[in-house]
């Protein structure tokens, strides 16, 4: 049997989903006061999916657009998404801004149809269209940073300068 050179096999794909999928169904709590594990482990997980699917987007960005890998950094990406903010969050995050939504959901169909680059730049304009609304917070955060909030303050600082003579 020939290995494809494009990445694992159909079958691993699927478990993988299906493996992922079992776990965000089995940590979501049926009732608010059944929560099996304490609500501090699910935003770590969440936490680390999300970095994880960040590192993964990366590295198959870094590797010439590999579609495998930018698929699972999506799913892993998303799947943090749900468990750290949960279902009912999550949807009406992306139900509030419908132009983001598409972008995103249409960037994912261009990943799956072999097309990673217009794909991964339309899903990164949908994330920037989706949590326009958290980048003020962000943004106040990491001005906080002692050295992040250098880098991100000297520019400014560089361009009064240059505008006051």
């Amino acid at each position: 049997m020939r290995a494809s050179s494009n990445g694992p096999s159909q079958g691993g794909r699927t478990a993988a989903v299906i493996c992922i999928s079992l776990f965000i169904f089995k940590f979501q709590p049926k009732y608010s006061d059944q929560l099996s594990i304490p609500y501090f482990k699910l935003t770590e997980v969440g936490l680390g999916l999300i970095g994880f699917g960040i590192s993964f987007t990366f590295l198959g960005v870094s590797l010439f657009f590999d579609r495998g890998l930018l698929a699972l950094g999506n799913i892993l990406w998303l799947a943090g998404v749900i468990i750290l903010i949960g279902w009912y969050s999550t949807l009406q995050l992306f139900r509030k801004n419908y132009k983001g939504t598409a972008c995103f959901i249409l960037g994912l169909f261009f990943l799956f149809v072999r097309w990673p680059i217009v794909g991964i730049i339309l899903e990164i304009y949908g994330c920037f269209v989706v949590f326009s609304g958290f980048w003020p917070s962000v943004s106040g955060f990491l001005c906080h940073i002692p050295v992040v909030g250098w880098v991100i303050q000297y520019p400014v600082m560089f361009l009064d300068r240059l505008r006051r003579g």
